[in-house]
Parts: C-alpha cells; structure tokens; sequence
C-alpha cells in the first residue's frame, strides 16, 4: 500500500495543508489499521465495515476515549480519501466516536507546590542541569508543548521589550509573552553558563556533540529523568503534566476560559473546556 500511502500523505500536506507532525500521525493510524485489517488481502476492494470495527473496539482497549477520538478522526479521513479515490466501492468512513463529556475528568495537573518542589530539585550546577531546569521552567510557567519548546530560537527572547515569541503548532501563530524578571534572568544564566558555544539558531540544544537541536521524545526523556531524580510522588506523570498545571493555575486565578485557550494555542475552545 506504499504506492496508496504517498499519494494520501501529498493529500494531507499539500490540500489539506496539514503540519508534517500531523501529517505522520494521520500515516501511521492509517498503517496501523491496514495491517490487522488487510492481512493476506491483496487489494482494498475487500475491505469491509465488520473489519473497520473490529479495528476501533480494538484501539479501544488500549486507551482512553479522547484518545480514540483522534484515531477515529484520523481513519474517517483516509477511508473518505480512498472512497474519493475509487479504491474502495462503499463509504466505510461513517464510524461513531466515542462520547466524551464536557469536564468528565480532570486534567493530568500537578498541585503546584509540587511543581515548585520538581524545578528546585534540579541540579543547576552543569550546563545540562540549567538546560534542563530551563525547559520545564518555561513549561510550567508558560503552559509550552514539547514541539513549541523545540522551536524557540535565540531570536525568540527580545530582551529590551522583555519578551518571548513561540511559534504554536496548532494554530500557526505566533504568541508574543511577557517574560518575568525570574525567568530572564534564568535564561541569561542558562545562555552564559549552559548552553554549548554554537552557531545554530535554537535556544536548546542537545548536550552530546555534534550540537543540534532537540527533539520532541528527548523533552519527555529528560522530564522523566528529572522526576525520577527529585524522588518526588510523579509516578505515571509526563512532561504535559506541567502544561496542565499552568492552564490549572490560571483558572484558579479566575483566568476565562477563552484567554487560557489563547494562551495554549488551542484552535477551539471546546478543546480548552
């Protein structure tokens, strides 16, 4: 289904106009499913609505009902793709998704002492504690997604307006926030003292060399670390945790619900609901 599989992913980036991250997570679900789905069959004339579901209860087991959300939206777009292509005879793309419910859980947040207690763990002594302590600093204070810390650039930071620009990946916009006097003179320290001499343009680098920039997985990696280190009650936690720990603590503030949306680059504010 190579041949099948290009084609759909020049779909998704050049009609649909969708990030290459989204791009590679609409590939693999639509790979994830053609395999148990089609297993001996050699054309996708046998694919059947019984197989379809069998594939959704299937994923169902294996994680929650938000998530499940996303994967059914990402198999209803490649089944319409390949009934719009003529590669399937029926529409198998009318799946339901699982209902999921305003305010139904509650976000994966860290009290926020315990957040404090995290970042004060951190040893600052070496280049890679001040690199460390800087990611998740911003993450927590700032609400950032692993993908928005990974672009930020030494341009970012305006130190004269006191300022930093972050590129959001869902929205494509750029949000201009107001740095507080900590966290300024955090990133000097972090730039004086702990990132590697180099040429490159991203404000975090990785620690081996050659330098280079570093990538969504090594942000979980190195908050996992850190969590394990401090000794702290973060079994089952990650790094998004202190995402959710910031939009917490501006609601709690009295913060809308709107501005918290804004602030976390979500498209709709029923995502931020």
């Amino acid at each position: 289904f190579s041949p099948l599989l290009d084609r759909y992913r020049r779909h998704l980036s050049e009609v649909r106009g969708l990030a290459s991250s989204t791009v590679e997570q609409h590939i693999g679900t639509a790979k994830s499913f053609l395999a148990p789905a089609l297993s001996g069959c050699a054309s996708l004339q046998d694919l059947s609505a019984p197989a379809v579901e069998r594939f959704v209860a299937t994923e169902g087991r294996q994680m929650k009902r938000q998530s499940l959300q996303h994967v059914v939206a990402r198999l209803r777009a490649f089944l319409r793709f390949c009934f719009d292509q003529g590669e399937v005879q029926e529409r198998l793309d009318l799946i339901d998704a699982p209902r999921v419910y305003r305010g139904e859980l509650p976000p994966r947040a860290l009290a926020w002492p315990l957040v404090q207690r995290l970042l004060r763990s951190i040893d600052r002594s070496s280049g890679l504690g001040r690199r460390d302590y800087a990611i998740l600093h911003l993450m927590a204070h700032y609400g950032l997604r692993p993908s928005e810390i990974i672009t930020l650039t030494l341009e970012a930071i305006d130190w004269q307006a006191k300022t930093l620009r972050v590129k959001q990946c869902k929205t494509r916009s750029d949000l201009i926030l107001p740095l507080a006097g900590q966290t300024t003179r955090m990133l000097r320290r972090y730039l004086s003292r702990g990132r590697p001499r180099s040429a490159r343009p991203e404000l975090f680098l990785r620690a081996r060399t050659p330098a280079g920039p570093l990538t969504h997985y090594a942000i979980g990696d190195l908050y996992q670390k850190r969590a394990r280190e401090s000794g702290l009650p973060l079994q089952g936690t990650s790094s998004y945790c202190l995402r959710h720990s910031f939009a917490m603590r501006l609601l709690d503030r009295g913060v809308g619900v709107k501005l918290i949306g804004d602030l976390l680059g979500h498209r709709t504010l029923e995502s931020t609901c």
